[in-house]
């Protein structure tokens, strides 16, 4: 009985918000398509003052992998973190995740369909994918977009919450998991 309220519920949730915030602004008397219209118009201006920011991580990125340091910084780490029960195949995806959403669900994505969603690889995987965020692509694109130089603290802090995620992951994979 909760599983079919549930499902109706999740079904109706989206349509019922995208029509009743609409009628809310309406019925207070907000003009509903000129506000939409002003709202885009500015994350258009927005989405295009990002792009450099935008571009300069990617070549960033790039650079890093193709250099060879990034195969090499793996090699180094590879071996430590084997003994804390990192398997080495997850490693990249620890390295990447801080950088680069696509390149880390990219890296996610393979190690899913070389060792399976079921595997204690894709069970790690799959929850250091959700337990971090980009922290790079996030100080770069949304810091730079408004103007905001000094990130030492910000940048300080979000790497520690890089690591409680990458460390709580780990742990709790392996007691849930036992890999």
């Amino acid at each position: 009985m909760v599983t079919g309220w549930i499902e109706v519920l999740s079904t109706w949730a989206v349509p019922f918000l995208v029509g009743f915030i609409p009628l809310y602004g309406w019925l207070r008397g907000v003009k509903v398509y000129e506000t939409f219209v002003e709202g885009a118009s500015e994350g258009f201006r927005m989405a295009i003052q990002m792009i450099p920011f935008l571009v300069g991580i990617l070549v960033a990125l790039s650079v890093f992998e193709s250099s060879g340091a990034f195969d090499a910084v793996i090699h180094w780490l590879s071996r430590p973190l084997g003994h804390l029960g990192v398997p080495a195949a997850v490693v990249p995806l620890m390295l990447v995740r801080p950088l680069s959403g696509g390149a880390a669900l990219g890296i996610t994505t393979g190690l899913l369909h070389r060792y399976g969603p079921d595997s204690f690889i894709g069970r790690l995987a799959s929850t250091l994918q959700s337990s971090t965020d980009t922290t790079f692509y996030v100080i770069t694109l949304y810091f730079g977009s408004v103007g905001i130089r000094n990130i030492r603290y910000a940048l300080t802090v979000a790497l520690l919450g890089d690591l409680a995620g990458f460390v709580a992951a780990v742990y709790i994979c392996h007691r849930l998991f036992g890999g």
